[in-house]
């Protein structure tokens, strides 16, 4: 990124490069959410978010800025939640309820509405697990982080026909599990 005056190339203003602790202290919440959202487990997330600063570390100077930095990180997050997916570990392991931190002091206050918002958010964790990896990604950055279908298919090198085949099943496979979700509630299962 950088601007000249016409004729003066030698004064050309060029932006500074943010650096890693500037983009982690800017971005480290998306990165974190972005990892719930892309199904590492709660006990996970410390060492995945780690992971996914330690890529940036890595690849910070090759990063271009031909997309958003949220974009960008948000690539790499995917590839460490698809790593952890891989990972033998996971097989054995029994996932734990994830603890519910009240960050809303209307929520600490209100226990009745801090319960309904946990029962609304394991819901959507719920349906989300339903998901593919890939559909998964695609509807997590579409839908819940607003980020163009364009810069998905740049960020992921798909076609944007492709990204936008997969928007499409995610969001019926979502509505599926969560009309099943609705259908146990009607019958009073768990």
């Amino acid at each position: 990124m950088s601007a000249s005056l016409p004729n003066h190339p030698s004064l050309a203003v060029t932006a500074k490069a943010p650096t890693l602790t500037e983009i982690h202290d800017s971005h480290a919440d998306f990165v974190w959410r972005s990892l719930q959202r892309l199904g590492v487990p709660q006990a996970d997330l410390e060492d995945a978010l780690q992971e996914v600063f330690l890529v940036v570390h890595k690849r910070l100077k090759s990063f271009d800025h031909s997309s958003r930095v949220t974009t960008w990180l948000f690539g790499i997050a995917l590839r460490v939640a698809a790593a952890q997916r891989r990972r033998a570990h996971r097989r054995y392991e029994q996932p734990s309820d994830a603890v519910f931190e009240a960050t809303d002091a209307s929520l600490a206050a209100n226990p009745e509405r801090g319960a309904l918002l946990r029962e609304r958010v394991s819901q959507f964790e719920w349906a989300l697990d339903r998901l593919g990896l890939e559909r998964r990604a695609v509807f997590v950055m579409y839908e819940v982080e607003g980020i163009s279908a364009v810069d998905i298919a740049d960020m992921l090198e798909l076609p944007v026909g492709t990204v936008y085949s997969r928007l499409s099943t995610a969001r019926a496979e979502f509505s599926a599990a969560v009309q099943r979700l609705e259908q146990r509630a009607a019958r009073g299962k768990p």
